[in-house]
């Protein structure tokens, strides 16, 4: 008897030893898919709800409601943002024929900033960052950027087939996690073995964090983005639309994302003599762009995620340094799941020991 327990055990180890390796191993094999897979699942999170009403009005038809789920997804996501990077491209090409004609001169820049002024000069030098170096690298970044781009104009076709494939990939996931989501849960809490509840509760953590932090950033991007390129348009500075999607980007990084964008070109004009110029922006910057960044992100993110800002900020950088731009949802993700791991563990395991400590002390 004790050897078929032996015998079984032995199996059974094998058994999850073999199931790890395969495991593991298929993970591997889907990791260069690891942006689609994961911007699917995202989406398909994000758009459940929309799904779930169009499912009560076509007489739960999961076929017709993914599909319908999925065109709004290209309507109101993939569309408009082609239309953004390609408009950005168009922009970047346009200030680089102008670098290129002499319109425009970085060293040009660099000079009036070292002239207006003279202390920052002194300052930099103590640590080490020579303004004339400074000034000779963006010259021959500026000349050399011709040849770059001949370079890379080999890999368009190439870099552009592998952005298509990883949409449609995307897409056509998302199709699918929008029409058998919900099995696949279910498929998931009945294979690990946590417990139901907790299971359910983790997912349940997954989908809101997922969904606060998407939302939340994106809104937060666009609205920041969007006014920074406002200003810069009134303040007629060159590049506004490609300058405002750098401070949609930069506000990926809370609390001071946006600042590293328009804070160089306030100090650019001030050394210029457009004081009153600059006075706008910094004034614009710190009183309305930054303004949106301490109202909404505590609201669309920290409140929904229900982290801590800090918790919130720290989880956003690491996961930026980490996973590039997948970072700012993976990283607060993380966060998340490991505040809802240590809470169950709180919850469960310590009353469960602070129970058996009673029961022993009220033993005779």
């Amino acid at each position: 008897m004790q050897e078929k327990i032996k015998q079984e055990k032995l199996e059974l180890r094998t058994f999850i030893l073999f199931l790890l390796l395969v495991s593991v191993g298929f993970l591997w094999l889907l990791r260069p898919f690891f942006g689609p897979i994961f911007w699917a699942c995202a989406i398909a999170v994000i758009f459940y709800p929309v799904q779930q009403k169009l499912l009560q009005r076509f007489n739960n038809r999961r076929n017709l409601t993914s599909l319908l789920t999925l065109l709004l997804c290209i309507v109101i996501v993939v569309l408009p943002m082609i239309f953004v990077i390609s408009s950005a491209v168009n922009e970047g090409a346009a200030i680089y024929q102008k670098i290129e004609g002499g319109e425009i001169k970085p060293a040009q820049y660099i000079e009036r900033f070292r002239d207006a002024f003279p202390t920052v000069e002194q300052s930099l030098e103590r640590v080490g960052i020579d303004l004339n170096k400074l000034k000779e690298t963006a010259t021959d970044a500026a000349m050399s950027s011709g040849k770059i781009l001949a370079r890379q104009t080999l890999n368009i076709g190439q870099n552009a087939f592998s952005f298509i494939l990883n949409l449609c990939l995307m897409l056509y996931l998302t199709f699918f996690m929008l029409r058998d989501g919900n099995k696949l849960i279910e498929l998931l809490v009945r294979a690990l073995p946590l417990g139901d509840a907790r299971e359910r509760l983790l997912f349940s953590m997954f989908a809101e964090v997922t969904r606060a932090t998407i939302k939340g950033n994106l809104v937060v991007a666009i609205v920041q983005g969007a006014l920074g390129g406002l200003i810069f348009w009134i303040l007629g500075i060159p590049g506004a639309l490609l300058w405002a999607i750098f401070m949609a980007l930069a506000s990926l990084i809370p609390a001071v994302g946006p600042a590293l964008i328009w804070l160089p070109v306030a100090l650019y004009l001030f050394a210029t003599g457009e004081t009153v110029d600059a006075l706008i922006l910094v004034g614009f910057g710190a009183g309305v762009i930054g303004l949106v960044d301490n109202v909404l992100r505590p609201i669309l993110v920290g409140r929904d995620t229900k982290m801590p800002d800090y918790i919130v900020l720290l989880s956003t950088l690491g996961g930026l340094a980490l996973f590039g731009i997948n970072g700012f949802v993976v990283g607060p993700l993380v966060a998340a799941l490991f505040m809802a791991f240590w809470g169950i563990f709180i919850r469960e395991v310590n009353t469960q020991d602070e129970s058996a400590k009673e029961a022993d002390l009220t033993q005779p």
